[in-house]
């Protein structure tokens, strides 16, 4: 099952990665409601600038931002609220587009500019994402790599999701994963702009959340012999084999992965 996760995750980077590398159109994933590409490119300087405003529900996107453009390219990355010459400028519409609703945006790729504008938070988010598939595909990378021509193509995208409800389903309960691998699967979901997590907590394989005024649930129904093999042909275990396999998460932990998927614009059901 932890084998499926990382699968998911290798194949939408390995679909996006396959359709930029084509270079004949501007691929992102899922398909922008606009694309209008335009003549020539925009290349990242060294020294990059992101213009946003000092908020709480902007900290994430610029967060993102500077972790995503550093990572693989070692360029230097400030953000500021105002500035004659950015790199970056992400804008929250003064009055609104009523086309982009709440998680929609529009993202301009000038030779000089890049600028993103929506209505609110979760839109400039998105657009981050958009933006982060139109570099190379090294872009990917989480260690630093030379001799990459850092460009995207000019264009103007507008987007804006068909349905309000984009969710995925983790099962937790008949495999036990992780509150980090809970985190990695929603980076995943965000990167392609899902918003809502089913993350399942109990079945008869598992009992996954604590309940403090009910302590075994987690004592013994976090709990099982681990088993490998054909579905159907496990030996029922023994009672004398040890309980060591699974898991479960605090409630602390669930306030944290909430908190975590929130900043992400995910809610978790």
């Amino acid at each position: 099952m932890k084998k499926s996760v990382l699968f998911l995750v290798c194949l939408l980077i390995s679909i996006a990665s396959f359709s930029q590398s084509t270079g004949k159109s501007i691929a992102i994933i899922p398909q922008p409601v606009s694309i209008i590409k335009g003549l020539g490119k925009f290349t990242l300087p060294k020294s990059i600038v992101i213009q946003a405003e000092n908020t709480p529900d902007l900290s994430h996107t610029v967060a993102f931002l500077r972790e995503r453009l550093s990572e693989p390219t070692g360029y230097g990355i400030i953000s500021v609220t105002s500035s004659s010459n950015p790199t970056i400028k992400l804008h929250l519409n003064a009055q609104n587009d009523i086309k982009l609703g709440n998680e929609g945006y529009s993202l301009s790729v000038t030779p000089t500019l890049v600028t993103i504008k929506a209505n609110k938070p979760a839109g400039l988010f998105y657009g981050a994402q958009s933006l982060i598939q139109l570099f190379p595909v090294e872009i990917e990378s989480k260690v630093q790599v030379n001799n990459i021509s850092w460009t995207a193509p000019v264009a103007e995208i507008v987007d804006y999701p068909k349905l309000g409800w984009r969710g995925l389903m983790f099962d937790v309960a008949r495999h036990f994963f992780t509150k980090d691998e809970v985190k990695q699967y929603i980076d995943a979901m965000a990167r392609y702009k899902y918003n809502l997590l089913h993350l399942h907590l109990t079945d008869d394989e598992g009992w996954r959340i604590e309940i403090k005024g009910l302590p075994k649930l987690t004592e013994v129904g976090a709990w099982r012999v681990n088993r490998t093999g054909t579905f159907g042909d496990f030996i029922p275990p023994t009672a004398d084999e040890p309980r060591d396999y699974g898991g479960f998460y605090t409630q602390d932990d669930i306030k944290e992965l909430i908190k975590y998927a929130k900043d992400r614009f995910v809610d978790i059901m």
